[in-house]
């Protein structure tokens, strides 16, 4: 508990400061109000004398960065006001302060690490961001290095990954947060001033990406959540998707290779769709089509991609494998049921059943595609999982589910991180936008705009070399944390780092 007025402003100063460090993530994407409120928040840390003050601190700080960051959350349950609209308040809340939890810990283990010092942050704040992609099957959204994706710092995901990559702004933060008392610490800060100004102001500085003769087109039906399954709208929906497929393309540009539409495109079971299936892929003549669907196996029921042959029939099929929960599915689902909580994505009680695992898709002349189905994509290690390195990556999404602003746009950007982090091409087609085309330096080529029905053809760039991260993945640098916190914990003593307060 809070005893005293220092405490309480403590509290008030971090909670404020995290809602201020969200500014740097999209709608917003002015990451230099990211990093100063980082910078404010290692200063107010300062004052944090005991490990539990620290820890409120933390939990303070991380509650408010993400309930500004992610109050798109709120959206999904605005879909059917009356069944849901209740939970809204509790689930921004719940969120923020679950994953607040994670900031509390870090801050409270980096001061009894170091009773005076704030080095330790370097280590355990990004081991909390770390854990918070894999705990409870993990929730990586709006992490501090999201905010780089437009920028010189963003280039490093190829290199050291996103994990790595929080640690050098907490870094920075640190460096600049505390006052240089000898001239190695001044040299230090002025090196990391230089460093951080390339990190969050200069542009990415990369060449052009070649580009390869292929043509994907991307199709954005624009259906509103609460309209997508109306039986009056479905014909309306679907017509304007064929009509997309059937489209000439511009004067003097190829036709496509590949059509893609999004998740859940179309409201017929798999087994039950063959007609309009047929119909998809008349309207695509000689170009492969590929669609978001749900199907039926046996008593399992999965959220999937399929690849049409020229007949229509089903060429290839993959099911979603990480799940998001309770959206598509809800822990203890048969308790669950039994009280009427069910998941906001749910098509039956028992919810979505998760696919084996990554797999490849083979597209003829484009190559082999890794599919990310919506959430899958906010998951570095679920890319670094594919059984081979693909040509490029597709990600299928319905971000109708996450409103009109922050949300599309913030996985937008986390899409672009993949792109990144495995120097792979990524074609991204989305129900209400935002559908990109992504080079493999996360630049985007050509897109349609968010809440808009159109289709968008755009040049597939060709892959890079393999990158270090793409190599590596995240166990390089959790074990050098590991490592660092190990030691820290059994060698720590005064004046060690030459750190001080």
């Amino acid at each position: 508990m809070i005893r005293n007025r220092a405490g309480w402003r403590l509290f008030g100063l971090g909670g404020a400061l995290g809602a201020l460090a969200a500014f740097g993530q999209a709608p917003y994407d002015q990451p230099l109000i990211l990093a100063a409120a980082l910078v404010g928040a290692v200063y107010v840390y300062r004052s944090a004398d005991t490990p539990r003050m620290a820890a409120l601190f933390g939990w303070a700080l991380g509650a408010g960065y993400f309930a500004h960051a992610l109050q798109w959350i709120v959206s999904p349950f605005m879909v059917d006001v009356a069944r849901h609209a209740w939970m809204a308040p509790f689930a921004i809340a719940f969120m923020a302060a679950g994953l607040a939890l994670f900031w509390g810990a870090a801050f409270g283990a980096a001061r009894m690490l170091a009773p005076s010092r704030a080095w330790p942050l370097i280590l355990c704040l990004p081991a909390a961001e770390l854990m918070r992609a894999y705990v409870f099957t993990g929730f990586p959204w709006a992490m501090p290095a999201q905010a780089l994706v437009d920028l010189l710092g963003g280039q490093t995901l190829a290199w050291i990954g996103p994990y790595a990559l929080n640690a050098a702004i907490v870094a920075i933060a640190v460096a600049l947060g505390f006052p240089a008392r000898s001239a190695p610490q001044r040299v230090m800060q002025y090196g990391v001033i230089l460093f951080g100004l390339g990190a969050f102001v200069l542009p990415p500085m990369v060449p052009a990406a070649p580009l390869t003769d292929n043509v994907v087109r991307l199709v954005q039906p624009n259906a509103a959540q609460r309209d997508k399954w109306d039986p009056e709208k479905i014909p309306v929906f679907f017509d304007r998707q064929l009509g997309f497929t059937a489209a000439p393309p511009e004067a003097g540009n190829p036709a496509p290779d590949l059509i893609l539409w999004s998740e859940t495109a179309i409201p017929w079971q798999l087994d039950y769709a063959g007609t309009a299936l047929r119909e998809i892929a008349g309207a695509g003549g000689d170009a492969t089509v590929a669609l978001g669907v749900q199907r039926a196996d046996g008593e399992r029921f999965h959220n999937s991609m399929v690849v049409l042959a020229a007949d229509g029939a089903v060429a290839q099929v993959y099911d979603k494998h990480h799940l998001v929960p309770f959206g598509e599915y809800i822990p203890f689902a048969n308790l669950a049921a039994r009280l009427g909580v069910f998941g906001l994505a749910q098509t039956i009680p028992a919810g979505y059943a998760a696919g084996p695992g990554p797999k490849l898709l083979e597209l003829g002349p484009l190559g082999r595609a890794l599919p990310l189905i919506c959430y899958e994509a906010v998951f570095p290690h679920d890319v670094n999982a594919a059984p081979e390195r693909p040509d490029f990556l597709i990600q299928i999404t319905n971000d109708a589910w996450f409103g009109k602003g922050a949300g599309p746009r913030q996985h937008l950007a986390q899409a672009r991180m993949r792109a990144i982090e495995q120097g792979l091409p990524l074609a991204r087609s989305a129900n209400t936008g935002i559908s990109a085309m992504i080079d493999p330096y996360g630049r985007i080529t050509a897109s349609l705009p968010l809440n808009t029905a159109g289709f968008v053809d755009a040049a597939l760039p060709a892959p890079l070399a393999p990158t270090f991260y793409s190599r590596t993945g995240d166990l390089p640098f959790a074990l050098l944390l590991l490592a660092g916190l190990a030691f820290a914990a059994i060698r720590m003593r005064e004046g060690l780092f030459g750190f001080s307060d």
